[in-house]
């Protein structure tokens, strides 16, 4: 286990293993990477222990370990390819990030637009004069519009919440047809087409090759200059450079960002915005959602070991 997992995760995969349990909270070095395939049956890795297609070259023909059981939906720190040409399995955590992520998702969108972050270090600083009319105005989200970039099961909690609790119109982009979005909802051809259309964009795809830089300078031109922009998915889904540009030259009004293209890194363009609320990859941070999740991860384990097809293979 690559880095500290809740109590109950260790209990269980204790039962069932002879667990070990890194101290660390820091990704895996190339060496631990090696070694943890060399020197362990079974690896349940987690977001930034880079499992690149060069550590399972360097590994070759010692390689251990048959199972990597990903704590988390996202994989994309994983070359999956290259794990199954040595014949390792790779399995997630799907469903049980759903309702965090989009709980996070909402929380963006609200204190980007209603200047929340921004109001709270006014108080703090013990500069705010009181109450007055036209004091910190910031933009209404109820009856707005939504766009969502990737409708799939964060996709659609984040429409749900947003369709019943701010009635919301929903829009979306999605790279396959979807038939039932679970509100009301346009899915639109293009990206542009969302972003055009949208008070507020919200990213849910996965990480990968395949949605590296997705979002770009040409989607916030696309924008309403009045748009708010919110990434939960992966940082890299992301091109900084033209997000800061967009929020200097005022393309759009303001944005909520959970993930960062090189985390922990965030770039002090960024940092220095009132107008961009910045939090530490808090998707998931529940002990509720981090116990399902270490759990559903220990499950896939037990049932690769057990002869079975793991509940949650990628």
């Amino acid at each position: 286990m690559t880095r500290p997992l809740p109590d109950k995760v260790l209990e269980k995969a204790s039962e069932h293993f002879e667990a070990v349990m890194r101290p660390s909270t820091t990704p895996l070095s190339d060496e631990e990477l090696t070694g943890a395939l060399m020197d362990f049956d079974a690896v349940l890795p987690t977001l930034g222990d880079l499992f690149s297609a060069d550590v399972f070259d360097a590994v070759g023909g010692h390689c251990r370990a048959q199972i990597l059981a990903n704590f988390g939906v996202g994989y994309n720190h994983i070359d999956v390819h290259a794990a199954r040409a040595v014949r390792v399995e790779v399995t997630n955590t799907p469903g049980a990030v759903t309702d965090a992520t989009a709980d996070i998702a909402l929380t963006l969108m609200l204190m980007a637009s209603r200047r929340a972050g921004e109001g709270e270090r006014l108080v703090r600083s013990g500069d705010w004069e009181g109450w007055h009319p036209t004091q910190m105005l910031g933009q209404h989200v109820t009856g707005k519009t939504l766009g969502v970039v990737g409708m799939g099961r964060i996709g659609k909690a984040i429409a749900k919440r947003a369709h019943h609790g701010f009635d919301m119109d929903v829009v979306f982009f999605n790279r396959s047809t979807v038939e039932d979005a679970g509100v009301p909802a346009r899915q639109l051809e293009t990206l542009e087409g969302v972003a055009k259309t949208a008070d507020f964009v919200v990213v849910s795809v996965p990480g990968g090759a395949d949605t590296h830089h997705l979002i770009d300078a040409k989607m916030f031109s696309a924008m309403k200059a009045t748009g708010v922009f919110v990434n939960i998915s992966r940082g890299d889904v992301v091109d900084e450079k033209a997000l800061v540009s967009a929020l200097k030259k005022g393309k759009i009004a303001s944005a909520g960002l959970d993930v960062y293209e090189n985390e922990p890194e965030v770039p002090q363009a960024l940092m220095g915005m009132e107008n961009v609320v910045l939090l530490p990859h808090l998707g998931t941070a529940a002990l509720e959602v981090r116990e399902q999740m270490g759990l559903m991860a220990v499950d896939n384990l037990i049932a690769f070991f057990e002869g079975k097809a793991p509940p949650n293979a990628v």
